[in-house]
């Protein structure tokens, strides 16, 4: 399960943590495929970035939830 972190006395969220993390993989993703030339073939580009993201996210929780 994932818990609040305690930071100075606030509570933070471990969303705080996973959302940016998310985020680079997904700016990465865009990069390399930037690259490869591969995002012609992407028909709608912010809704494939947005379902890339939510990907990443729903991977990273399960991967580091308890």
């Amino acid at each position: 399960m994932l818990h609040e972190m305690s930071i100075g006395g606030m509570l933070f969220s471990p969303f705080v943590v996973l959302v940016p993390l998310a985020f680079i993989l997904t700016a990465a993703t865009r990069l390399i495929m930037h690259h490869l030339n591969l995002r012609r073939y992407i028909w709608r580009e912010a809704w494939f970035d947005v379902a890339v993201f939510v990907c990443y996210l729903a991977a990273i929780v399960y991967l580091f939830g308890d």
